[in-house]
């Protein structure tokens, strides 16, 4: 059949496809900045945490006026100002939210333009009267002010730019979905709703995206706190501006530099162990697949993955019960005549590393062998019957089937385990650590908990965070250039 030759688009097309692509980067833009604390137009006062979201600002009334009992109950602040504060954010989050749903509905054919127009219209129009609102709260607090000059040292108000940044976008939005509603042609009157599979599948992956954004990426913003002399609670200044001096820090001071080489020591060799014995759960996953038994192959899965949702807290608590001076060991050794009087193993400093490495590797065997199940489900089952015709055996099969079958999954996760190697997280270590093995415990997230939160050190925790992702970044790129050396693959 002769291809079908493609229309030139007119000037209304034209017009209206500008539209949406402007469009729908507002409403990107309009969505993404509920959550970004610096553009925040709810922030009328000094009093209202700078840290605090519009998101957060409309629907939790109690961080909105966390420190504001006083100034609230003294008329410093009237209570109706921020109810009108509080309402107008929550309208505002939910015009944002109406102009996502409508954004989605506009990659879909006209049946469904038409609604994800009405949708943007409402939202923007919704959000453009709330930020009316919170412009006119800002301005009652700037009257108040007015008539009580000895208020402004109590009332602090503020004019922020959030307001001005969220009117132009809720504007943008409402304008150009009007716009887009003129110039998209009435759907036909047996069209049905359609939207195109990749359009389907890049909405799937939205959330996820986000999801992403909000706890990976955004947090990259408080890099910034590694180049001032920042204490909880305090603004960022100019005048608190030191550079580089707690990059310095880390190696000018003795003391300082002494404890991260322990750190980095007691961290590569526990991640290295657990790199050492990163094939256990792709062992586990082949032998517990050739259990022809489903019963009793599902207990055997049920009760080594049940040990990854218990929290460290909890497999302490296990662990002093069985370890210590009155648990169950302790016990049985006293009663055989082993021991004179009972003794607690978790208080005893030796072997640290691969007692941690036991206490891991037992709470996540069966989690790490479901990858390697789901892959071993995925192999071509001719493999095996031409093996049996060829005469092989379980083990045969085993050996030159399965396992070369799971070495590519093997090397991804391998790759990955390689990135995060300074990454050992912090619970486990938290939770077992006493003073007899605290020199072999600590790891690197451990200790820049302790200098961060116990130690109020921020920047230089911040500091150590950062060096940690840039070497966890270039190790991933390594292990990637070594595994397409090796085996002629990449990972990344």
């Amino acid at each position: 059949m002769p291809e079908k030759i493609k229309q030139p688009l007119t000037t209304r097309e034209v017009f209206n496809r500008i539209c949406y692509y402007i469009l729908r980067i507002a409403v990107v833009l309009y969505v993404a900045l509920l959550f970004l604390p610096g553009v925040n137009p709810a922030r009328i006062t000094e009093r209202i945490n700078r840290n605090l979201s519009l998101f957060t600002s409309g629907f939790f009334y109690n961080n909105l006026t966390e420190s504001m009992g006083r100034y609230i109950k003294n008329g410093w602040i009237p209570e109706a100002t921020m109810r009108l504060v509080f309402f107008s954010s929550m309208f505002c989050c939910f015009g944002a939210i109406i102009a996502g749903v409508g954004g989605c509905l506009s990659v879909g054919n006209n049946k469904l333009k038409r609604p994800g127009n009405l949708l943007m219209i409402g939202g923007g129009l919704l959000g453009s009267i709330s930020v009316f609102g919170i412009n006119s709260a800002k301005n009652q607090l700037a009257n108040l002010v007015a008539e009580n000059p000895g208020f402004a040292d109590k009332t602090k108000a503020l004019s922020p730019d959030g307001i001005k940044v969220f009117m132009i976008i809720a504007g943008l939005v409402l304008v150009f979905a009007v716009a887009s509603l003129i110039l998209t042609p009435a759907p036909q009157k047996d069209e049905k709703p359609h939207i195109e599979p990749k359009f389907r599948l890049f909405l799937m992956f939205m959330p996820f995206v986000l999801l992403l954004f909000v706890f990976a990426y955004l947090p990259l913003w408080g890099w910034r706190y590694a180049f001032f002399d920042y204490k909880a609670g305090d603004t960022l200044s100019m005048d608190k501006w030191r550079g580089f001096y707690w990059f310095t820090y880390l190696f000018k001071n003795a003391a300082t530099a002494k404890d991260i080489g322990r750190v980095m020591a007691n961290t590569l060799i526990m991640s290295g162990i657990g790199i050492a014995t990163s094939w256990l759960p792709m062992v586990f996953a082949i032998f517990l697949s050739e259990i022809k038994n489903m019963h009793v192959r599902r207990i055997i899965q049920t009760c080594t993955t049940i040990p990854n949702f218990i929290s460290w807290v909890l497999v302490y608590a296990v662990a002093f019960a069985i370890f210590s001076t009155d648990g169950f060991v302790s016990s049985i050794f006293v009663q055989q005549g082993i021991w004179d009087k009972g003794q607690n193993l978790l208080q005893d400093g030796s072997n640290t590393w691969l007692k941690m490495w036991a206490w891991g590797t037992w709470k996540g065997l069966g989690w790490g062998s479901i990858i390697y199940l789901s892959a071993i489900s995925g192999i071509d089952q001719q493999l095996y019957e031409a093996a049996t015709v060829d005469g092989a055996g379980r083990f045969q099969k085993m050996w030159h089937i399965t396992l070369p079958e799971l070495i590519p999954t093997y090397c991804v996760l391998l790759t990955l385990s390689i990135a995060g190697i300074l990454s050992n997280g912090m619970e486990q270590y938290l939770c077992f650590e006493n003073p007899q093995n605290t020199k072999a415990i600590e790891v690197l997230d451990l200790y820049v908990y302790k200098i961060g939160i116990n130690g109020g050190l921020i920047p230089l925790s911040t500091v150590v965070g950062m060096l940690k992702s840039i070497v966890s970044v270039v190790l991933l790129f390594l292990a990637n250039n070594i595994s397409k050396l090796v085996r002629g693959q990449s990972v990344v």
